[in-house]
């Protein structure tokens, strides 16, 4: 069967572009297939966690990021200020922030930031207060520099999959594809038509979430806040809200969500009587639905993002969630396109990514039951919230919420193997962030040997050797780091490099000339 692409992506979200961007740095030719017109301007996560800054930043996405930042720190600007003028009492910019559990709120001051899973990340620790919608127009446009297809206003109606590749129906044709891959979101049309099963917990929650111009504002508290009806946030931009009522799940999610509809759950939420929603910017529903596939692959269709696993938005891990999946499937994708894959390569995407997203389902479970509106629960949220105010406490769940515990399970005593390589500062002026962008593997001599770097002999552009010294870490012999960025594996001064052919043949295959 000829291809028009290599591999065709179902959806062009932040997971769906991300993955394109990865797939066409490897030369992959990609069609993003995208059923709206335009970028969905619906108020959606806003932060990304240190994987998915890091992986920014190693994609040198890292100086567009800041000026998104930085114009996110205004608008937080602008609400302390707004309510100033308005009058409300209590206002004062609240302490350095480290995140929120189920809405209490992490004091930055009590962070250990002395822990070691908080080093080495370099610049990409600076970033995080980044838009979903920004992100995604950042990541449309990188996508189209490196000559990813994508069609706007297509809609995915059908495929027909087997051994030899995929046909996908749209209603703008068919195409031709050697691979599928759904990131069409938690309503997945690609995981419903394979035939994915979608085990999990049913809803028990109605929210809402929207950019809106009030009067009466000036009555709700800042922050989160926590009634016997349910949970209601105001900021921390101006108009926005979010409220969480436990009486089910919405009668039906696909209604435009109204400025009454908003008014009602504000004021039901709040008991501010006279709050009022005269217009909506904005606005979203949500529900606490949990599910995860059992498997992200079926034959030569996959999954990424949404498509593979749903929960609450609490704790803001969604699209960082799918933009790791995206990270770790793309280039195993296309070394399985280009054909040097070892074997089994493409089934590690699912050993690898399917624990973190099922942690993600578990997390945010546990915060929706602390904040149900009944005597137990709250009981509990008093626990939580006396334990959040420890520096140890603090530092635990901060490290939960930023993504800097996560690792994957890799062959290797050492314990940087299977982390998220360490950003070096370098004896050359360089960084080890800055020498991924090209998106392959990197051997890192560290103690300039001849005979470790003869070990990467043969694999070509599949794997670059860069030799400098590294005064920071002057213990550290070498690291080899996989394209997505993790440490495959690594060894100090004194160290012989014992694995490190297991670990190139493992996740580069076999150097040329040599057999497989």
């Amino acid at each position: 069967m000829s291809h028009d692409a290599d591999v065709v992506v179902a959806g062009g979200g932040p997971v769906g572009l991300m993955l394109a961007c990865e797939l066409a740095l490897a030369d992959v030719t990609v069609v993003v297939l995208e059923r709206l017109t335009e970028v969905d301007t619906t108020i959606k996560a806003g932060a990304i966690n240190s994987p998915s800054a890091e992986a920014f930043y190693r994609r040198g996405m890292l100086p567009d990021l800041v000026e998104v930042q930085s114009a996110a720190l205004e608008k937080f600007s602008s609400f302390l200020r707004q309510r100033q003028a308005a009058g409300a009492s209590g206002v004062k910019p609240p302490p350095k922030f480290a995140g929120h559990f189920a809405g209490i709120m992490l004091r930055g001051d009590l962070l250990d930031e002395s822990d070691p899973d908080f080093g080495d990340t370099g610049p990409a620790g600076d970033v995080g207060l980044i838009p979903q919608e920004a992100l995604e127009r950042l990541l449309a446009a990188r996508a189209a520099r490196l000559g990813v297809e994508l069609r706007r206003g297509v809609t995915l109606t059908g495929f027909d999959a087997d051994e030899d590749g995929v046909t996908v129906h749209t209603s703008d044709g068919t195409l031709h594809t050697g691979w599928l891959v759904g990131c069409d979101g938690g309503r997945s049309t690609v995981r419903r038509l394979a035939g994915f099963p979608f085990p999990g917990t049913d809803p028990e929650i109605t929210g809402h979430q929207a950019i809106v111009e009030l009067t009466g504002a000036e009555a709700l508290g800042a922050g989160w806040n926590w009634t016997d009806t349910g949970t209601y946030v105001h900021g921390p931009m101006p108009g926005r809200i979010l409220t969480v009522e436990f009486d089910g799940p919405p009668a039906d999610r696909e209604a435009p969500v109204t400025a009454e509809e908003l008014q009602t759950a504000l004021r039901r939420v709040s008991g501010v009587p006279d709050v009022t929603v005269t217009k909506v910017l904005s606005a979203t529903r949500f529900t606490d639905n949990a599910r995860q596939v059992p498997d992200y692959r079926r034959g030569r269709v996959l999954l990424a993002g949404d498509a593979a696993h749903v929960h609450s938005p609490f704790g803001g891990q969604g699209v960082n969630l799918g933009i790791g999946d995206a990270m770790n499937l793309g280039w195993k994708l296309a070394a399985t396109v280009k054909g040097w894959a070892p074997e089994g390569l493409l089934d590690t995407y699912t050993a690898e990514r399917h624990p973190i997203g099922a942690w993600v389902l578990e997390w945010t479970r546990a915060q929706v039951a602390l904040m149900r509106p009944e005597s137990h629960a709250r009981a509990l949220r008093t626990v939580i919230s006396e334990l959040a105010g420890t520096a140890d406490a603090t530092t635990f769940f901060a490290k939960k919420i930023s993504g800097v515990w996560q690792r994957y399970d890799l062959p290797g005593g050492h314990p940087l193997t299977g982390a998220s390589a360490p950003d070096l500062e370098l004896s050359d002026g360089t960084r080890l962030g800055g020498r991924l962008q090209g998106g392959g593997g990197l051997l890192l001599d560290l103690a300039d040997d001849p005979g470790l770097r003869e070990h990467a002999a043969g694999y070509g552009g599949r794997v670059r050797v860069h030799t400098a010294a590294c005064p920071g870490r002057p213990g550290l012999r070498a690291l080899l780091v996989r394209p997505d960025g993790c440490t495959a594996w690594a060894a100090d001064n004194g160290d012989t490099p014992a694995g490190l052919d297991a670990a190139l043949r493992r996740w580069f295959g076999a150097p040329d000339g040599a057999a497989a």
